[in-house]
């Protein structure tokens, strides 16, 4: 068959552990077949960052800019015991935290819905989409561990010389420090970033916080959200009969548990972290989940929602079968496919991005799944695939759906 063709590059970015073998296997099986694949390639795996002293993760960034559309594989954050196993100069810090700061956007992850996979929440009959803040907090935090008794303060100090004093702690004894910041007009960027993605939807919109604790820093989250609503998203949610409301953080995890689904749920940047792992779990599996990064001029990046599935890499490592889930990872080369089809007004590369999701989905509900899924379908007489017997059987859907 004649390949699909590509007009403009995707930024590829590449990553570490049984990923990156899942991530060579879907473009060795599903891709490179079926499209003449352009892509500007990035190793962000542990051993590059640390050759480039993390440089390379700025220039995929710098990338995806100038391209429009990236796909990203699972990379490692290395912690104390990363550095020591893969020999490191450094610990450096979470190349997503990293590019999501570039970018300054918002993630934005929904569960993937097959048949036979029930959310454990028995209320929820439609996915519930999670708007991640991507910049600041305690992904851009500094830290102190501190040595001994002494007085802690923060301290701003303005251009004019203004400085702004307060009192943190005074310690009697060793402890830590953390100070995080964010800046209004990514907190807006965030902001607008939800209501359109809602709009999009026709979805509601929730975003929560804990204000009642955190008077400025919170407070100031849920101000930039309630004036930009007031002053502009209101008439347009009006029209589109969907409606945002603001509600503290613990009151929104006990709403999200009663209700159907089929929302858009606004958080900061931990929060969303957090709750997203919660809502896919949730859901039925971390690989059954999309993410998108959204930049306010309009970038896309594209990306697993869950780690490097370690584990799985050691029993690859010694030669054992594994049967890992890789449907969060082919979702993330079919969303950046899609955009990049649209961006580029090639309808070929966007209808090949739906047959492959198509073909993902159907290999699930035809009783074909990897080992996670395996353990919690409600089908009955499911046949539990290997990490590439899963990918071959797609291969073999997507055969028939194009022929």
């Amino acid at each position: 068959m004649t390949k699909i063709q590509m007009l403009t590059p995707l930024v590829e970015m590449d990553g570490d552990e049984m990923t990156r073998i899942i991530w060579k296997m879907i473009k060795d099986e599903l891709l490179l077949p079926y499209i003449d694949l352009k892509t500007e390639y990035y190793d962000l795996g542990l051993k590059s960052r640390d050759a480039t002293d993390d440089a390379i993760t700025l220039e995929a960034a710098e990338a995806t800019k100038r391209l429009g559309v990236a796909v990203k594989c699972a990379t490692i954050t290395p912690n104390q015991a990363r550095i020591k196993e893969y020999d490191l100069k450094r610990m450096y810090k979470s190349p997503n935290g990293t590019i999501r700061a570039a970018l300054d956007g918002t993630v934005f992850r929904a569960p993937i819905l097959v048949k036979g996979i029930d959310p454990y929440v028995r209320t929820w009959k439609r996915p519930i989409t999670m708007a991640r803040h991507a910049y600041g907090d305690v992904y851009r935090n500094v830290e102190i561990k501190v040595p001994g008794a002494g007085r802690a303060e923060l301290v701003f100090t303005g251009e004019d010389g203004q400085e702004i004093r307060e009192k943190i702690f005074d310690f009697k004894g060793p402890g830590i420090l953390q100070g995080i910041h964010n800046t209004d007009r990514s907190i807006e960027s965030f902001a607008r970033a939800c209501f359109n993605y809602a709009l999009g939807l026709k979805q509601d919109l929730w975003f929560s916080a804990k204000d009642t604790i955190s008077k400025t820093y919170d407070d100031n989250f849920k101000h930039i959200f309630q004036k930009l609503y007031d002053e502009e998203y209101k008439p347009l949610f009006d029209e589109a009969g969907i409606t945002y409301f603001y509600t503290l953080i613990d009151d929104a995890v006990a709403r999200v548990i009663r209700s159907e689904g089929g929302f858009v749920w606004a958080l900061k940047n931990y929060d969303g972290d957090v709750m997203s792992d919660m809502m896919a779990t949730a859901f039925g599996s971390l690989a059954m989940m999309t993410s998108v990064l959204v930049s306010p001029d309009g970038k896309y990046e594209y990306e697993a929602a869950h780690g490097t599935v370690q584990r799985h890499y050691y029993k690859h490592l010694k030669g054992e079968e594994t049967s890992t889930n890789s449907v969060a990872t082919i979702f993330a080369w079919t969303g950046a496919l899609r955009k990049r089809g649209e961006l580029d007004g090639t309808p070929d590369l966007v209808r090949f991005a739906g047959l492959l999701e198509k073909a993902v989905i159907d290999t699930i509900e035809s009783g074909k799944m990897t080992g996670d899924l395996a353990l919690i379908t409600t089908m009955q007489g499911v046949t539990k695939r290997s990490t590439r017997e899963f990918i071959l059987d797609i291969r073999e859907k997507l055969d028939q759906y194009l022929a």
